[in-house]
């Protein structure tokens, strides 16, 4: 095993959902990527590459495909979600090992994602890990205001009474973890390499300064922390 990593200065532990508990090759995003352009080719009438290029210009400039539609046409929102997270979720292989590692940190334990609640209860019912986590912070709870937004993290910051300088936060963003780092917290990237379907994640040996850690494996990492 590597060397331990110590962080006793931790007493809450802020986790993001897709392609962070369960690994990208699962393609859980890939298929949220295809409805997510599917909605928006029924809502603005438009054929699958204009309505590609316009969910990808709005992921970009606004965070999430929703916070674009949301900002520039009237899309209902709770139809949007369902629609979007209607997907496989049996490609996710339960994880005993990882529920294992979750279970015995100590502190506060959180998942901060910009799905819906429903979505990250079907993940994690999938993974095995009900019971292990305090609550779920879904983009609803932080009324539509995606990561990596800054209110978007006072918010959640706010709504649990956490500082930030105690907290750690595992993500697959590397622009969400920019945010976390400016608010103190420790920060984790999960890799995800190709399997990103925005393609924005770090490769290995390639990240930013304000990734305090870069790994593979979210597993193996948490079975170093100490």
């Amino acid at each position: 095993m590597k060397d331990a990593v110590h962080l006793p200065h931790v007493d809450t532990w802020v986790f993001d959902l897709d392609n962070t508990l369960y690994p990208a090759d699962a393609e859980v995003m890939a298929q949220v990527d295809k409805k997510m352009t599917q909605y928006v080719m029924k809502l603005l009438d438009l054929d699958w590459d204009s309505a590609r290029k316009v969910q990808k210009r709005y992921w970009r400039t606004y965070g999430t495909t929703l916070n674009g539609l949301m900002s520039n046409h009237t899309v209902d929102m709770g139809e949007f979600l369902d629609f979007v997270h209607d997907v496989d979720h049996s490609v996710i292989t339960p994880d005993p090992e990882l529920a294992a590692h979750v279970g015995r940190l100590d502190g506060k334990r959180l998942v901060f994602t910009n799905g819906s609640r429903k979505h990250a209860e079907k993940v994690i019912d999938r993974l095995g890990l009900n019971g292990l986590f305090d609550d779920l912070y879904d983009i609803e709870a932080a009324e539509y205001l995606p990561k990596p937004h800054r209110e978007s993290f006072e918010r959640f910051t706010g709504h649990f009474g956490i500082q930030g300088d105690r907290s750690i936060m595992f993500e697959d963003s590397a622009r969400n973890l920019e945010t976390a780092a400016g608010l103190g917290f420790t920060t984790v990237l999960v890799r995800a390499h190709e399997h990103d379907p925005h393609g924005e994640s770090a490769g290995p040996g390639d990240h930013p300064d304000h990734v305090h850690y870069a790994v593979d494996c979210l597993r193996s990492f948490l079975a170093r922390v100490r």
